[in-house]
């Protein structure tokens, strides 16, 4: 994924896009295995949680991970990865959902 048009300079601006991005996407992969699509399907964050390992940079490709190890009783635990376009691994990401179809 990577942000249509030019961001500013602040670090403090990347960091706060990158950590939104991250959280638009994730019960997607929650819902995939359910067969629903996105129309047909309520979702809500219930928890999001992100570690920046690396100062973030979201003015260039980056790559995200995602999976859902367990999805029971309309709740579902996300987890991610977002790798920076040399491999290097920007942050990573944890979110409980739950998903109503």
């Amino acid at each position: 994924m990577r942000p249509r048009g030019t961001l500013p300079e602040e670090p403090l601006v990347h960091a706060a896009l990158l950590v939104y991005a991250s959280d638009r996407t994730l019960l997607r992969t929650a819902a995939r295995p359910h067969g629903a699509t996105w129309r047909l399907r309520v979702g809500a964050s219930l928890d999001h949680a992100v570690w920046l390992h690396h100062p973030a940079r979201f003015d260039d490709w980056v790559l995200f991970v995602s999976e859902s190890p367990v999805a029971h009783a309309a709740r579902a635990l996300l987890l991610g990865a977002l790798y920076r376009r040399d491999g290097v691994r920007v942050a990573s990401v944890a979110q409980e959902g739950l998903l109503r179809l």
